[in-house]
This record gives structure tokens, C-alpha cells and sequence, in this order.
């Protein structure tokens, strides 16, 4: 079984799929996988599907895959990076790359992982040659992460990089002088605590700046022990 096979298996267990096309009554005590309310699971996969019916859009018409999500859909986190880089547009999840294995490390780094974070990007296709988002593009797409985001119900997102701060901060200022910073925002009357921090692939070109993310994941992990 490939990699991409077994990631979607785990993808849909996570959200129990089958939910949404079954009666039966299910086991919420099971600690294999974490349960998903039937409807939580519904509003995915018909958001899944809402994206990958946009036409006339450059990203998806040079994408080979629709880069969705992955993680717990019922974490209090949420990740949002910028879009799919090559290895992400290959295997179909986010931050799967060099850029997504130093995301794992610096989630280890606070007691956080996959099993309960939650992990998207405000673009779903992969940009040609890895350029960011053009503004338009990421218009586009915004109320779609919006709504990803309303569905989810996070306590806190942690906004990496640029693209993804100027579109849901609405943002002039640069990254440095924005991070670290929790900034209460409002998605479709959903109150959140956000905070910006660099992309994982910046801190790859440039690791002398992993001491300021450092900074920002403690702050995560000292406000995940007073949000409920």
C-alpha cells in the first residue's frame, strides 16, 4: 500500500467518513481514533468537494493533487501555512516536505502533534514553481479557509508566514514585527486567539530565527493551559 493510500485511509478514519452514509450507532470510546461529530465529518467532506469543483483557476489546472488537510479535526490548534509545495501536490496532505518534518519537530517541541493539531493552508493548490499566492488567488480562496476554519472551531491558529497572516490578519506590517503577538480575531462570528509565526521554510533558509519561534510555541503551550 503507498504512502498516499494510507495517509487518505487515516484522513477519512479520522473524520469517520462512514458516518455520513451510515445509521449505525458508533463507539465513542474507542481510542484508536478520535470520534468526529457526524455533521463536523459532513461539513469536511462537502467542503472537500466544494474545492475541488472550483474551475477556471491556474493553481488547480497546474496541480496534480487537491491538498485538503491533515491532523485532528477536533484539535483546539490550528495550522495554516501558505500552500502545497511539490512533495505536498505529490502525496495530497500539507507539510509533508522538508519544511513539514521541522513542523513536526517544533509541535514535538510543546507536547503537539498530528494526532492533535489540525493543519491547512489558505491556498489548496500548488502554486507553479512554488510562487506565493498572488493576491487574487488567495481572495479566491479565502472563504473556503473561512469556512475550514468555522468548521473546525479552533481555540488558537497559528498563522505561519506571510500569505497566511495578510490574509486573515489583513496585514500590512512584516512577519518579524507581527509575530509572537496574540491577536483576537473574528471568523464568521467565531472568536479566536491567533499568532503569527515564520514558515517553516523560511527557518530552514534562515535557522538562526528558530530562537523566535521557539518564543511563539511557548506561548501556545502556556495558552492551551488556560483556553478551554
Amino acid at each position: 500500500m503507498n504512502n498516499k493510500l494510507t495517509k487518505l485511509i487515516k484522513y477519512y478514519s479520522l473524520i469517520n467518513h462512514n458516518l455520513i452514509f451510515s445509521n449505525k450507532s458508533i463507539n465513542r470510546y474507542n481510542i484508536g481514533q478520535p470520534f468526529v461529530q457526524k455533521d463536523k465529518a459532513g461539513s469536511l467532506q462537502k467542503l472537500r468537494e466544494e474545492i475541488n469543483k472550483i474551475k477556471n483557476c491556474k493553481l488547480k489546472e497546474n496541480a496534480s493533487n487537491l491538498v485538503f488537510s491533515d491532523g485532528n479535526p477536533n484539535a483546539k490548534v490550528m495550522v495554516i501555512g501558505e500552500g502545497p509545495g511539490a512533495n505536498e501536490d505529490k502525496e495530497g496532505f500539507p507539510f509533508v516536505g522538508r519544511a513539514g518534518q521541522l513542523l513536526d519537530k517544533m509541535l514535538n517541541a510543546i507536547n503537539l502533534s498530528r494526532k492533535n493539531v489540525y493543519i491547512t493552508n489558505v491556498v489548496n493548490y500548488r502554486p507553479p514553481e512554488n510562487r506565493k499566492p498572488t493576491e487574487k488567488e488567495v481572495e479566491r480562496y479565502l472563504p473556503y479557509l473561512k469556512k475550514h476554519i468555522e468548521i473546525i472551531k479552533p481555540k488558537i491558529i497559528l498563522l505561519l508566514g506571510s500569505t497566511a497572516m495578510n490574509a486573515i490578519l489583513k496585514k500590512a506590517d512584516v512577519i518579524s514585527k507581527m509575530r509572537g503577538k496574540w491577536i483576537e480575531i473574528e471568523i464568521n462570528k467565531l472568536k479566536i486567539f491567533s499568532i503569527v509565526s515564520f514558515h517553516p521554510a523560511y527557518l530552514l533558509r534562515q535557522p538562526d530565527q528558530k530562537k523566535f519561534s521557539w518564543i511563539d510555541l511557548k506561548m501556545i503551550r502556556e495558552k492551551l493551559r488556560r483556553v478551554s
